[in-house]
C-alpha cells in the first residue's frame, strides 16, 4: 500500500514540476549549413522549432544560395533528417553579411561549422554583438576545447556558453553531450539539458571538457584498437562486423559498416583530434592511436565511406564487395563468423567472457580483446572524461549503439573476476597498455558492491562515492528511465498496482486515476487472447477509471495481428477459425473505440497491420516522433482486416461532410493507396500525413515522456466530460468509385507495376473502401464495412498465393513477391 501511495504521490508530483519546467526557446539560429549544422536545423524544424539557418554569403549568384543548396540537398539524404520533405521550406536561409541582426530574436545560438578553431573563433567575434542579452550560446564541436573557443567570447556572453555535441544524423542519435566551461553558469547548462531533453527530445550526458568529449573519446579509441586486433588476428572486415553487430549487442552495423556510414574522412578527423590533442603523457593509450594503414588507403583513393559509395564496403548492383588492402580493390564479401562465438556470445555474462577468453580459436580471442580494451580504456579515463560510469555506459549506449555500455557488461560478467583476468592481461603484455587499472577498481567501495552501478548511484572517481542521478524537474516527465544494470528505479514490469496480469497482456494503475494496458507478446502482436485482454480492460476502465492508456515500456507498439498463433486453428479448424478471429478482433476495435471513457494509445516505434488499427480506433493518439505507421498487410498477401479499411472509408466521408467538394473519391484516394501499397510512415509527421494520425494527436520527441503526456491526455479528456462519437451511418463511394480504380489498377498490372495478386488484392481493398456494390453515397455503417473486410480477408487467407508471402514472412521476416 505503502509502494502505491508513493508512486502516485510521484506522478502527482511529476505534474506539478514538469509545468514549470519549460525552459522557452522560441527560435534558434544554427551557424554553418554544413552536414551536421543543415541537419541540427531539420531536427530543430521537426519538433516545431522555429530557425534560421546562417552561413557566408555565395560569391556567386543569390547570396543565401549556400543555404539554400544544403536546404535542398536535406530533401535527398536518405535516411531522411526530416519528418516530411517539404518542411525543408520552414528553415529560414540567411547570411552573415545581411543578416546577423536576426541573432538577437533567437533564444539558442548552435555554432556549427567546420572544426577550425580559427574559424570559429573569428566568427565568434564577428556574432557577439548581435546576440541577444539572454541567449545561451553553444558550439557543436565533436572534439575542440570549448574552454579555448569560449575565450574568444565577450565576458558578459561566456557565463551563457557551453558546448553541444550532436550525433550524426541528429534527427536519429539519441545521444547529446553538454560541455561546461569554468565560466558557466550551471543553471545556464540545466536550462539548456531541460530543452534538449524534452524539446528535442534527446538523451543529455555531460561530459568534461577533454579531447572528443566521451562517446567519441572511448567509442573512437575502441574502433582504432579493434583495427588494430583485427590486423593482428587476420579476420576480415565481414567477419568482424559480422561478430561485432548484434552478436555482441552492438549496432547491427559493426565495426566497419558503422565507419562507412558516419564517414572514414569524419572519423579520421576524430582521430586526428586524439592525435593532436593527446599525447604518451596525457593518454597511455596514445601508442594505439595511429591511422590504420588500410583507412590511409581509403582516404588516399577518395574512398570516404557512404557518402561516396565506396568504403570499407561497396555495393555492386545486388553484390556486396569489401576492400582488400592488399590488393588496393575490392572482393567479394559475405563471409560470416564462425557459429561457435555465435553460440557462445548468447551465453551468460560470466561464462562468455570466460569461455572466449580462453579460446584458442583466432574470432574468439579477438572478441575476448576487444572486450578487454574497451574495460581497459574505460576504467583509466573515467576520471578524467566523465563525472560517473552512468555517463559513460549512457554515452555508449546512445551515441554508438551499443546494448550495454562497457561498465555494465564487466559488472554483468562479475566485477572482481573480469578485472583479474583484464590485470593479468596488462601484467602479460597483452593489452594496449602497460597503465594499470585503477585502484578504486579493486579497492573500496566498488570492490564491495561489485561494480560500478548499484542502488546508492554510480561511482564518480573523483568525489569517491555513488552519486544519483541528476535532478532536474524535466525528469520527473520521465515515469520510467531508461536505467543501466545494477541502478536502482522504477521499472515498468512492476510498477504500481497489478489489476490483471497474464503472458499476454498486464493492466495495471499508477494513480488510480487511468488503466494502463501494457502488451506482453512478441513484439507486442495482438492475438485473441490480446484482445481479451484489451476488452477486460476496457470493462475495468469504464467502472472505475477515469480513462485508459495502451502502452509498453519498450518497443515496438505492435507489429500487428499474431497471424503465427491462428495458423494451428486454421489448419485444424479452416477459414471459420481465421473469421472468428478476424471478427473478434474487429469487436475489439469497436469497443476501443466506443468506450465510454477516452482510451489513448501511446505509441513509439512500429505500429504495423493490426497495431496501425488499434491506435485508429482508440480515442486520441500520443506518438513518440521516431514512429513508423501503417497497414502493411499487403506484404503478407492479406488486406487490413481489423477495422483500418473501414476506418480509411469513414475518414472518407467525415472529410468529405466539411468540404464544399463531395466527391468522395477525391478524399479516399490517398487513405486508399496509402493501404494497397502498405506505406509507412517514415515518421510520426509523415504518418499524420498519411492520415493514421490527425491534427488533435500528439507528437512527443523524447520517447521517455510519452506515457506521461499521454496519462495527462486522458485526465484532461475526462476533466472536459470526455463522451464517446456517436455511432452514425456514413456515405460510401459505391461502384462508381470502384470501376474508377479498378481502371488504374488494370493499367498498373498491364504495365508491369503489380503482380496478378497485388492487383487481386488491391481490387479486394477497393471494394471495401467504396462499400461494394451499391450506389455512390450510399449509408452504411462500420459493421457492414467490417464484413467485406471479414471477407476478402478470409478469401485472401485461402489463396496459395497469399500462403506463400505468409510463411516466407513467418520464416524469413522478409516479404515473398509473387
Amino acid at each position: 500500500m505503502q509502494k502505491h501511495e508513493d508512486e502516485q504521490a510521484a506522478v502527482q508530483a511529476a505534474a506539478a514540476k514538469a509545468r514549470a519546467s519549460r525552459f522557452p526557446v522560441k527560435k534558434v539560429a544554427v551557424l554553418g549549413a554544413g552536414v551536421m549544422g543543415a541537419q541540427i536545423a531539420a531536427h530543430l524544424v521537426n519538433v516545431k522549432v522555429p530557425v534560421v539557418l546562417l552561413d557566408l554569403p555565395a560569391k556567386e549568384g543569390a547570396k543565401n544560395g549556400i543555404v539554400t543548396r544544403a536546404v535542398d540537398n536535406l530533401k535527398k539524404l536518405k535516411p531522411s533528417p526530416l519528418g516530411v520533405p517539404e518542411d525543408a521550406a520552414l528553415i529560414q536561409a540567411a547570411n552573415y553579411e545581411e543578416h546577423l541582426g536576426l541573432l538577437g530574436e533567437c533564444d539558442l545560438v548552435i555554432e556549427a561549422i567546420a572544426e577550425r578553431m580559427d574559424w570559429k573563433l573569428d566568427l565568434y567575434r564577428k556574432i557577439a554583438p548581435h546576440i541577444a542579452r539572454h541567449a545561451i550560446v553553444a558550439s557543436n564541436t565533436s572534439g575542440l576545447s570549448i574552454t579555448k573557443l569560449s575565450e574568444a567570447l565577450p565576458e558578459a556572453i561566456q557565463p551563457r556558453f557551453c558546448g553541444i555535441h550532436f550525433f550524426n544524423p541528429p534527427r536519429y542519435m539519441y545521444l547529446v553531450e553538454l560541455i561546461a566551461t569554468p565560466t558557466t553558469k550551471p543553471e545556464i547548462l540545466d536550462q539548456l539539458e531541460t530543452f534538449v531533453t524534452s524539446g528535442l527530445g534527446k538523451g543529455v550526458v555531460r561530459a568534461k571538457d577533454t579531447p572528443n568529449f566521451i562517446a567519441n573519446r572511448v567509442g573512437i579509441a575502441g574502433m582504432l584498437a579493434t583495427m588494430r586486433e583485427v590486423e593482428k588476428f587476420g579476420l576480415n572486415f565481414d567477419v568482424v562486423d559480422d561478430l561485432t553487430g548484434k552478436k555482441l549487442g552492438r549496432a547491427s552495423s559493426g565495426t566497419f559498416r558503422t565507419a562507412d556510414v558516419v564517414g572514414l574522412d569524419t572519423m579520421a578527423h576524430v582521430i586526428k583530434t586524439l592525435q593532436d590533442t593527446l599525447s604518451a603523457d596525457t593518454d597511455p593509450f596514445y601508442g594505439s592511436f595511429g591511422t590504420p594503414e588500410v583507412l590511409k588507403k581509403l582516404l588516399e583513393l577518395g574512398n570516404l565511406g557512404q557518402k561516396t559509395k565506396a568504403g570499407f564496403f561497396k555495393k555492386v548492383g545486388r553484390d556486396i564487395l569489401r576492400f582488400e588492402l592488399e590488393s588496393e580493390d575490392y572482393v567479394p564479401a559475405g563471409e560470416k563468423a564462425d557459429e561457435v562465438y555465435g553460440r557462445m556470445l548468447k551465453k551468460p555474462a560470466a561464462e562468455r567472457l570466460k569461455l572466449l577468453r580462453e579460446s584458442t580459436g583466432p574470432q574468439g580471442q579477438f572478441l575476448w580483446s576487444i572486450l578487454r580494451n574497451g574495460f581497459h580504456y574505460a576504467a583509466v579515463h573515467l576520471a578524467t572524461i566523465a563525472e560517473t560510469a552512468r555517463d559513460v555506459d549512457q554515452a555508449m549506449r546512445w551515441g554508438f549503439g551499443m546494448k550495454q555500455g562497457p561498465f555494465e557488461l564487466w559488472q554483468e560478467a562479475g566485477w572482481l573476476q573480469v578485472a583479474k583476468w583484464v590485470q593479468e592481461d596488462i601484467d602479460a603484455g597483452k593489452a594496449l597498455s602497460k597503465a594499470p587499472l585503477p585502484k578504486w577498481v579493486f579497492e573500496g567501495p566498488v570492490a564491495e558492491a561489485a561494480g560500478v552501478h548499484t542502488e546508492q548511484g554510480s561511482w564518480n572517481p573523483a568525489a569517491g562515492q555513488f552519486q544519483l542521478r541528476r535532478v532536474l524537474p524535466v525528469y520527473e516527465r520521465q515515469l520510467f528511465p531508461e536505467l543501466l544494470r545494477g541502478e536502482a528505479g522504477p521499472r515498468f514490469e512492476t510498477a504500481g498496482t497489478t489489476l490483471h496480469e497474464d503472458k499476454n497482456i498486464r493492466l495495471w494503475t499508477l494513480d488510480d486515476q487511468v488503466l494502463i494496458a501494457s502488451l506482453k507478446t512478441k513484439m507486442h502482436t495482438i492475438s485473441p487472447e490480446v484482445c481479451e485482454g484489451l476488452q477486460q480492460a476496457i470493462e475495468m476502465a469504464e467502472k472505475d477509471y477515469q480513462g485508459m492508456v495502451v502502452w509498453s515500456g519498450d518497443e515496438p507498439f505492435s507489429a500487428g495481428a499474431d497471424l503465427e498463433s491462428t495458423l494451428p486453428a486454421f489448419i485444424a479448424v479452416g477459414v471459420a477459425a481465421i473469421e472468428d478471429a478476424e471478427g473478434f478482433m474487429q469487436q475489439t476495435m469497436l469497443r476501443l473505440r466506443y468506450a465510454s471513457v477516452p482510451v489513448v494509445s501511446a505509441i513509439r516505434g512500429l505500429a504495423l497491420g493490426g497495431g496501425c488499427e488499434l491506435g485508429l480506433y482508440s480515442a486520441r493518439r500520443v506518438v513518440a516522433m521516431e514512429s513508423y505507421v501503417g497497414l502493411v498487410e499487403v506484404g503478407v498477401g492479406l488486406v487490413p482486416g481489423a477495422g483500418g479499411l473501414t476506418y480509411i472509408a469513414r475518414r472518407a466521408a467525415e472529410n468529405a461532410a466539411t468540404s464544399t467538394d463531395k466527391d468522395l473519391l477525391k478524399f479516399l484516394t490517398e487513405g486508399f493507396t496509402a493501404a494497397a501499397m502498405a506505406k509507412v510512415g517514415t515518421s510520426a509527421i509523415e504518418s499524420r500525413k498519411l492520415g493514421y494520425l490527425l491534427d488533435s494527436d500528439l507528437i512527443v520527441p523524447n520517447k521517455d515522456e510519452l506515457l506521461y503526456v499521454a496519462l495527462q491526455q486522458a485526465k484532461a479528456m475526462y476533466d472536459a466530460g470526455y463522451r464517446a462519437p456517436h455511432k452514425r451511418q456514413f456515405a460510401v463511394a459505391g461502384r462508381s468509385a470502384k470501376a474508377t480504380i479498378q481502371g488504374q489498377l488494370v493499367n498498373m498490372r498491364d504495365g508491369g507495376f503489380a503482380s496478378q495478386h497485388d492487383f487481386h488484392i488491391a481490387s479486394l481493398i477497393a471494394n471495401v473502401v467504396t462499400g461494394g456494390d451499391v450506389d455512390a453515397n450510399t449509408l452504411v455503417t462500420e459493421e457492414y464495412l467490417m464484413t467485406l473486410e471479414r471477407r476478402a480477408f478470409c478469401e485472401l487467407v485461402q489463396h496459395p498465393k497469399t500462403q506463400e508471402r505468409i510463411l516466407g514472412m513467418l520464416s524469413t521476416g522478409k516479404p515473398v513477391r509473387n
